[in-house]
């Protein structure tokens, strides 16, 4: 009967295999999935709602360029979900019950007009919020939370104020191309990390004095396009000193004294400064009509691929064996590797042991045995399997 058992043992392992494939390996029939279906790209799809058939460990999910109108609580029980980009679809409001695990959240070129308190308060781990290019005049974030976040793109909207009680973490806000005219005194004092800070584009005359100062750590902040009232020689002339002796690198000197103000006059000398070019545009598109079209397919390809780029700086080793950025900029290499079932050895070492004078054993019953122990063994195992693959494929 042993010359059975082998045939029933590979029926056995076929039919786990393609179970097995039902159960791990779901992908929605309108999407595109890589890495074993936990990155999803429904992107362009002319999609209204949320496809079925997601699995539940994906990673990184795609639902950008559809007409997406809600997603309440849709999204709540993807607990592995680390990017998901929202972008250019008709949300009319930050979507509720998002995953906590998610570090990067892109919803640019949508109708949001304001983020309360509750949208943002359990994100701890979140890295990247983008919501440029919609019709927010207000945001509101409670303090202390947030603690992970390091860039905050809030472009192209329609803010009068610059938000207070932004997450103290932050290394890079754009609150470009608004309709600015103030910064509160004290509202910028709790952000000791800025580096980026893009103000250009928007509707200043003057701003308090002293209301840079306890930026320590910026690096660069951009001023230019902004309506600078530059007759009012006593507050205006405040700005300009500060912005010569700052340390940071002042692109757009208020009153078009000059291009560049701070350090930045030392490495680059004279020349005009586009500064749109220091704007990390909304991935997936360039603006809002973009959006509402759709993208050549070249530019759709050439915004896919850079957004997985990005992402993958933002999770090492999800999107590719090579070796990826980390925070200090060094480079890491992640290395994977497939162990198959045939290459586990089962062989004993039998260093030390003594040499027997005694008779050797009959080999051919012993090896007989072993074979029978070894297929007995695999069947059990593939049989177990089909088991817990079959619960688990009635389950979902």
């Amino acid at each position: 009967m042993l010359y059975r058992t082998p045939l029933a043992c590979l029926l056995l392992l076929l039919l786990s295999g393609v179970l097995g494939g039902l159960v791990l390996s779901i992908c929605p029939a309108v999407c595109s999935c890589s890495r074993g279906h936990r990155v999803v790209d429904c992107s362009s799809r002319h999609l209204s709602q949320l496809p079925p058939g997601l699995q539940h460990n994906i990673r990184f999910l795609n639902l950008s360029q559809n007409s997406l109108r809600g997603l309440e609580g849709q999204l709540s029980h993807y607990a592995h979900l680390r990017t998901l980009d929202l972008s250019y679809n008709l949300l009319g409001r930050f979507p509720s019950g998002l995953p906590r695990a998610l570090w990067d959240i892109r919803a640019a070129g949508n109708q949001l007009r304001a983020l309360d308190k509750n949208d943002t308060a359990y994100h701890w781990n979140l890295r990247v919020l983008d919501l440029s290019a919609n019709e927010l005049e207000r945001v509101v974030f409670i303090n202390n939370t947030l603690p992970s976040l390091h860039a905050l793109n809030l472009s192209h909207n329609r803010f009068w104020t610059v938000p207070t009680n932004m997450p103290h973490n932050l290394e890079m806000v754009d609150l470009s191309h608004n309709y600015l005219v103030q910064i509160l005194l004290g509202s910028l004092d709790r952000l000791p990390r800025l580096k980026r800070f893009y103000l250009h584009a928007n509707r200043f005359s003057w701003v308090p004095e002293g209301v840079f100062d306890r930026l320590e750590g910026l690096e660069l902040l951009t001023l230019g396009d902004n309506p600078w009232a530059c007759e009012e020689e006593e507050n205006i002339t405040r700005l300009l000193l500060w912005a010569e002796h700052t340390r940071a690198a002042v692109l757009g000197c208020p009153c078009y004294t000059r291009p560049t103000c701070g350090q930045a006059h030392l490495a680059t000398p004279g020349g005009e400064w586009h500064f749109a070019s220091y704007t990390e545009p909304p991935l997936g598109a360039d603006a809002r009509e973009l959006g509402r079209g759709g993208l050549p397919p070249a530019r759709a390809a050439v915004a896919t691929s850079g957004y997985l780029v990005k992402s993958a700086l933002l999770e090492p080793g999800m999107h590719g064996d090579r070796g990826v950025a980390n925070g200090s900029g060094d480079q890491t290499l992640f290395v994977f590797t497939s162990t198959h079932s045939h290459g586990l050895s089962t062989r004993t070492s039998t260093t030390g042991r003594p040499h027997s004078a005694t008779k050797k054993p009959n080999t051919g019953s012993t090896r007989s045995r072993g074979h029978g122990l070894h297929t007995q063994i695999v069947c059990s195992a593939v049989a177990l399997n089909l088991l817990v693959t079959v619960t688990a494929f009635k389950a979902s």
